[in-house]
């Protein structure tokens, strides 16, 4: 996969996060916690992919470190709703939705950390 893409669906991802937890929670009471996660880990995301227009080893960690912390956000959140959708809460979203959005967003983290860690500089 090339950089652009990589830099694309990062960018894409971590936007999502942060404008879809807006979303989400707007008005409904939820724990800021729940909210600013998703603007950490999407945010952190967001700079790997805009660093990675100058590659560097530095700034490949940042996005590699981008893709995981967002899979591993993203993993608990999905599965949490998969397994226990009693204790969920969906805020403004229907939660079958949530779950099919947060699943999605989970496997494109995963496919975008295999594909930054085994990229070659000079792509």
């Amino acid at each position: 996969m090339s950089l652009i893409l990589l830099r694309v669906f990062g960018g894409g991802l971590g936007l999502s996060l942060m404008i879809g937890e807006v979303i989400r929670s707007w008005g409904v009471g939820r724990p800021i916690m729940f909210v600013l996660d998703d603007f950490f880990w999407g945010g952190l995301l967001l700079l790997g992919a805009i660093l990675m227009a100058k590659p560097t080893r530095l700034r490949w960690g940042v996005f590699v470190a981008g893709w995981a912390s967002c899979a591993g956000m993203l993993y608990g959140s999905f599965f949490g709703k998969v397994f226990d959708p009693a204790s969920a809460n969906a805020g403004n979203m229907e939660l079958g939705f949530l779950t099919a959005i947060i699943g999605l967003a989970f496997f494109v983290s995963l496919i975008g950390l295999f594909f930054t860690l085994i990229w070659k500089g000079g792509e």
